[in-house]
């Protein structure tokens, strides 16, 4: 899913829940209709919003401050959250008092557990909440406090062909970033082994990549062997035994074989 604010194209522009006072502190801009997958909807963020001049009375926006947005160890911590964080900063540029200023678009995705076996898949929801301070006026600051609840519901049959952009996004978006790419774990902050396995690092950590563990390096082997397109001589396709033809653990294992088999 998306949240931004597109000049251009403009969907229905929300409050977001809170005092009908301070609403327009920040507005959410989103579409009505969703495209289907794999496309992902838009959604957007103004500051200083005019959409609903009867109630919404405050302006002057000092700071907004989405929640899990800082890669600081925060066990929830999401990339999407960081990149519309980063984007209020450089776009927004609190404080300001300009009316409507508002963000490109972001993607914010909401990643559907599975397939498992039968190409079955979950529904998964994910929530935005966003802090934003005013300036004092009065002697009193005012707080807009706005969440947005995200639910993705999936196909029936869940089709990987379809919901995936390719084997390697499948173990990307399924695994890394489901089971590994967290705090304490393979993140940017932790990269126990010398791995992180965040989007846009994850290819370049195990690709071809002699692996820490000394009894595979000796071996030969390769954290993932993508240049002989070998299985066998993977070392994470082995740290992920089929233990049951249902389990998770064989779900993953039989992805890197199709990765490193293709």
């Amino acid at each position: 899913m998306l949240l931004a604010a597109a000049p251009a194209a403009r969907g229905l522009v929300i409050g977001g829940g809170g005092n009908s006072r301070t609403d327009c502190l920040l507005a959410l801009d989103a579409p009505i209709t969703y495209p289907p997958p794999p496309a992902e909807p838009k959604k957007a963020i103004c500051a200083n919003s005019t959409f609903d001049p009867t109630h919404c009375t405050l302006s002057g926006v000092i700071s907004i401050t989405v929640d899990h947005a800082s890669d600081n160890g925060d066990p929830k911590f999401d990339t999407d959250f960081q990149a519309l964080q980063n984007r209020i900063g450089t776009q927004i540029e609190p404080p300001t008092s300009t009316a409507d200023r508002c963000t490109t678009p972001t993607n914010i995705s909401v990643r559907l557990p599975g397939p498992f076996p039968g190409d079955v898949c979950k529904s998964a929801r994910k929530e935005i909440k966003i802090v934003t301070l005013s300036t004092f006026r009065d002697g009193k600051q005012y707080k807009d406090t706005d969440k947005l609840k995200l639910t993705c519901d999936p196909p029936v049959p869940c089709d990987p062909g379809v919901i995936f952009g390719g084997t390697f996004d499948r173990i990307l978006k399924q695994i890394f970033n489901q089971s590994c790419a967290l705090s304490g774990c393979h993140d940017s902050q932790s990269h126990q082994r010398n791995m992180v396995l965040e989007e846009g690092s994850a290819y370049a950590a195990i690709a071809d990549v002699t692996p820490d563990t000394p009894a595979a390096a000796a071996l030969g082997w390769k954290r993932i062997d993508a240049a002989n397109a070998s299985p066998d001589t993977s070392y994470l396709y082995h740290r992920s035994p089929a233990t049951s033809p249902t389990s998770s653990s064989a779900s993953a294992c039989q992805i890197v074989r199709s990765w490193t088999s293709s």
